[in-house]
């Protein structure tokens, strides 16, 4: 290349960005100028070095030109391109270190504190075993895992389970899901977690102790689908009849529920399916009430059958699964599948995309959130092998394993974790059907003879299609089931029989690799890896030793399996890392010994099996001697065949189902409050017992004043004090404690009130009215009050429409508030307070006591509450931020709030809001240290409450649906323009929402600024529930176009 020198000045270039290549191999290329191949340097080390497949065939191109002068203007653009990745690639890099390093000092940072803060020193019994040391079922590896050498361990367990009638709810939103003729593969969204999802329900069924399985996803009607998307329900069969079948009663069995929600006639992707999960889960909420009475009354003497847990599956999923189990105050299950964290770290590092590109296509942050939540409210978080909690969990906020092993050796000591949690991490590998495989027991030498009693059998086509292209087929075939991509590293696996002599004489290699018609018509990447085998095989001279069909069925695969346990062959899976491994519990079903990567899910899966070896996927040497050990040694792979065969059972739907099961026994049970001591009152009708009326509370609320009295005489600390002796005693009451002193006088009042006592004025109303307006000062939030009660005068005075207010003050200052504006608290039915930590009804015969505390509130919302350990890391946040501040001058920040603070939210007041971070750096702080929480920023900035995780004012409007069956359908709620942090949650759901133009549109941007992600990620487009009203005078039109009184 004569006369290009140019050349030299732009690969200098190169060199001089550093780490993307080997600087002293490229440098000796450029000084030994006579040898210098340009074609050599160009696609051996920059063009696989970054990875862009396109630049391949620019240099093609340029190759194959003629003219010099073009062919010199294409190099120089190709390099001037080269240059450019060089430098984004190192770019990137240091961004990575800056993440990575930010993260770790945010980790070590927050378990710092959350150590400090724990009264003990850590001992040596709370260090725990580290991660590496936990073997596929979480025990240590000291241990080796014991298994199920019989099918009478598993009778005996089964026995065990008799008796209990077990309702478990699965969660999993996008794709296609169907029984039978799953369409895998038809798009992104409908792949390997469909089938899993409808085997495990199918599975779980099956199991004994568990009466019916939920599988509950999206209905979709669209025309492009098929109809049967569009049934309601469609019932699972079990795959056998025999072995762990359980006796199904009228409602049992798995079932697939599908929950209409999102546009009615279209099928979206996961990515737009964000903004309707509101609506989902009121939808399901609805299905598991119904279900659970109606099991109840099939099974348990009337009494529901609530959910032993909900399984949400893929961040979208876990978001719902956790905003029901809060709804229902049952424990949450969790498994990822893929993750978002993961996923970006991975397309940041690719180089091609921005963070913000890539969150407008994938909708990654409002993903990572979900997870963040689902880590937040899951009791267990299962996953497939420990290299997903290794690499991928503890990139997340609300996962650290050293702090996660600290907290579990401290609940063993029975010493107090200071209000912290930590989701338990549970590898339970997926589980595979069995019963329909028969291992192959031949081989090719004794069934080339047949006789009388056992005649040849002819060759299936896809065996002729694979021996075809060898020279001598009975060799032992080393099969590669893959598709052409650089993680899987084939063309390492073809470089090592290549370049192995004794391999290559011993066996025959067998590369599966989906399907083509056309080179040229393949993805870059894949027809890239492709070509790179192509030319290996023609370097090393393998014809007659390789075989790469073009095309095979997945009917095919058992087949193809077969082929190689009939040849003694080995299978391989060499990736550079495998998060899993299916393929290989798949052949090792068919007795096929592995050779399998080191790095990832093969480790679990080889512990278990014993019946193979691993390698280093890099180095050619290692995986050429592990085939060759296999294929080699007779004994050595009769030995791998019979482990594997003896062993596979612990990869079985009935081993994974038993695990997952007994993982659930171990949760702590949960389920409605006022459910729980049904028991104690079988003497009381439904109508009478204290379990669904407010005598239990109403009665003893006789001294519960809230008046403007007790303000001035006792002050508000006080009051919160008494409030607490009361909920106490409320407490006591609901357990018995005072069942024999007490109930009696207690039911001989109540029996004085009329029937409209029993029950909160809610239960009577056709519709609710939530005024949700957010505002700072109260005064105002009661002008627009007036104006919504002038509009519905009517319908109020009638009785027909009951009002609620949700709001972030507390109920001291509404009382204080009411009187101030001459309203009354009897105008309103409910009150949700302190931002949905607190819920109270307006009593109806008593104005000395106008509110009705609902302890079964607080009970049902106080999962994970930190109490005094996050109240105490909350001030000491407050502290240092103030500190920072006035240390440069400024003023105080924030400082605590005791007089707005209450025992289930802790309130703070803002002195400069310009220099309070934002709401998801609150969050953040908190997750690091293992406190779970729901911070909200509300008051127009002047306010921070900090209440329980699961607790909101929307999930308080789903509490009265689940308690007092309150209509979901049937309530409206008026919010401003904008408001409070928590403001996109009141405007999802069945409900319907009028917003009111001109209220609250100044409300600080400070409040929304540096979102975890964009309001329209969450938010419905064009959504006809949600109108918008011009002014006062426009609300009953606005409510007539909703459709709120007709009929």
């Amino acid at each position: 290349m004569a006369g290009n020198d140019w050349i030299n000045s732009y690969l200098e270039a190169i060199l001089d960005v550093g780490q993307g290549l080997d600087e002293k191999k490229s440098s000796l290329l450029l000084r030994e100028r006579g040898r210098f191949s340009p074609t050599r340097y160009f696609v051996e080390q920059v063009i696989t070095g970054f990875d862009e497949t396109d630049l391949y065939r620019s240099w093609v191109k340029a190759a194959a030109t003629r003219s010099p002068q073009e062919r010199n203007t294409r190099l120089e653009n190709m390099c001037w391109r080269i240059w450019n990745l060089a430098r984004q690639k190192k770019q990137l890099e240091g961004e990575l270190t800056q993440r990575m390093n930010k993260r770790r000092l945010e980790r070590e940072s927050g378990r710092k504190e959350a150590t400090a803060d724990m009264s003990e020193d850590i001992s040596e019994g709370e260090k725990g075993d580290t991660i590496s040391e936990m073997s596929v079922h979480g025990e240590n590896n000291r241990s080796r895992l014991r298994r199920i050498e019989s099918v009478e361990t598993m009778e005996a367990w089964a026995s065990q389970q008799k008796g209990k009638k077990l309702y478990i709810v699965l969660v999993s939103l996008h794709g296609l899901i169907r029984g039978e003729n799953m369409e895998l593969g038809r798009d992104s969204d409908t792949g390997g977690q469909v089938k899993y999802v409808v085997e495990l329900a199918r599975a779980l069924a099956s199991m004994p102790g568990v009466y019916r399985v939920d599988l509950l996803t999206r209905q979709v009607s669209a025309p492009d689908v098929d109809w049967s998307y569009g049934e309601p329900t469609e019932m699972l069969p079990p795959r056998n009849s025999d072995g762990m079948m359980n006796e199904t009663g009228e409602s049992g069995g798995a079932y697939i529920v599908r929950i209409p929600f999102g546009p009615r006639d279209k099928y979206i992707p996961k990515e737009l399916i964000w903004p309707y999960l509101p609506e989902f889960v009121d939808g399901a909420l609805n299905h598991i009430i119904q279900m659970s009475k109606a099991l109840g009354e099939q099974i348990f003497s009337g009494h529901p059958v609530w959910p032993v847990a909900i399984h949400g599956h893929y961040a979208d999923a876990g978001d719902a699964a956790a905003l029901l189990s809060g709804a229902l105050n049952v424990p949450m299950l969790f498994t990822g599948h893929s993750l978002g964290r993961d996923k970006l770290e991975q397309l940041l590092r690719q180089g091609r995309t921005s963070k913000d590109e890539i969150n407008a296509t994938y909708k990654i942050m409002r993903r990572i959130e979900a997870e963040e939540l689902a880590l937040d409210a899951s009791e267990i978080v299962i996953t497939s092998t420990r290299q997903e909690i290794e690499e991928q969990w503890r990139l997340y906020d609300g996962f650290d394993p050293i702090l996660q092993r600290k907290l579990r050796a401290r609940i063993k000591r029975n010493v107090s974790c200071y209000g912290r949690f930590m989701p338990r991490m549970v590898v339970i590998p997926p589980g595979m059907e069995f019963h329909h495989i028969v291992p192959h027991d031949g081989d090719m030498d004794n069934e080339a003879e047949g006789n009388e009693e056992h005649p040849t059998t002819p060759d299936l086509p896809i065996w002729s299609e694979i021996m075809r292209f060898f020279s001598n087929p009975r060799k032992p075939m080393i099969l590669a089931l893959a598709r052409p991509d650089p993680k899987k590293n084939l063309t390492t696996l073809v470089k090592a029989f290549g370049e192995c002599r004794p391999l290559r004489e011993l066996a025959n290699l067998t590369l599966i690799m989906g399907n083509r018609d056309d080179l040229d018509e393949m993805s870059g990447t894949n027809a890239t890896v492709l070509l790179s085998i192509l030319k290996l095989i023609d370097k090393h001279d393998l014809y007659g030793q390789v075989a790469y069909p073009k095309h095979h069925k997945q009917s095919d695969v058992p087949d193809i399996y077969r082929l190689a346990a009939k040849t003694k062959g080995v299978f391989i899976n060499p990736a550079i890392i495998e998060p899993f491994g299916l393929t290989l519990i798949e052949a090792a079903a068919y007795g096929l010994p592995i050779v399998a990567t080191k790095n990832g899910g093969p480790v679990d899966i080889q512990r278990v099996l014993d019946n193979g070896l691993l390698i280093d996927p890099h180095d050619q040497k290692s995986i050429a001697d592990a085939l060759l050990k296999l294929v080699a040694d007779n004994q050595l792979w009769a030995k791998c065949r019979q482990n594997g065969l003896k062993n596979i059972h612990l990869f079985s739907w009935p081993e994974h189902c038993k695990a997952y099961l007994t993982r659930i026994a171990s949760c702590k049970t949960r389920q409605p409050m006022w459910q729980r001591n049904i028991d104690d009152d079988d003497d009381n009708s439904e109508s009478d017992s204290p379990n669904d009326s407010l005598r239990d509370v109403h009665d003893i609320s006789l001294n519960l004043r809230f008046s403007l009295d007790a303000e001035k005489n006792e002050g508000i600390g006080n009051t919160s004090f008494d409030s607490t002796k009361l909920e106490n005693a409320v407490l006591a009451w609901s357990k018995g404690v005072l069942k024999n002193t007490q109930k009696a006088s207690l039911t001989e009042k109540a029996e004085q009130n009329n029937n409209t006592g029993k029950f909160p004025a809610i239960r009577r109303r056709k519709h609710i009215i939530v005024i949700a307006i957010d505002v700072d000062v109260l005064s105002d939030l009661f002008q627009h009050v007036k104006k919504i009660f002038e509009a519905l005068e009517k319908e109020k005075n009638d009785g027909l429409v009951g009002f609620i207010l949700a709001t972030s003050f507390t109920i001291i200052e509404i009382h204080s508030s009411l009187l101030d504006n001459g309203l009354s608290p009897s105008d309103f039915d409910a009150f949700i307070c302190n931002s949905g930590s607190d819920l109270y009804y307006s009593s109806p015969t008593s104005e000395e006591n106008p509110f009705v505390v609902d302890l079964y509130y607080h009970a049902h919302t106080e999962y994970r509450w930190g109490v005094e350990g996050l109240r105490r890391t909350l001030v000491r946040w407050a502290q240092n931020l103030s500190d920072k501040k006035t240390e440069k001058g400024g003023s105080l920040v924030v400082s605590e709030d005791e007089t707005a603070s209450t025992d289930y939210c802790y309130s703070f007041k803002v002195h400069t809001l310009e220099k309070v971070p934002p709401v998801k750096e609150v969050r953040k702080l908190m997750r690091i240290q293992a406190l779970r929480c729901h911070p909200v920023y509300c008051q127009n900035g002047n306010r921070i409450n900090v209440i329980p995780v699961l607790a909101s004012r929307s999930q308080a409007l789903r509490y009265l649906y689940l308690r007092w069956g309150v209509d979901l359908s049937k309530i409206v709620v008026f919010v401003g323009e904008s408001g409070d942090t928590d403001y996109e949650q009141l405007l999802g759901g069945i409900h319907q929402s009028v917003i009111l133009k001109g209220i609250c549109e100044t409300a600080n941007n400070l409040l929304h600024a540096n979102r975890t992600y964009p309001l329209s990620h969450v938010l419905p487009l064009d959504n006809p529930k949600i109108q918008e009203c011009l002014s006062s005078d426009d609300i009953r039109n606005k409510l007539d176009k909703l459709g709120v009184f007709k009929g």
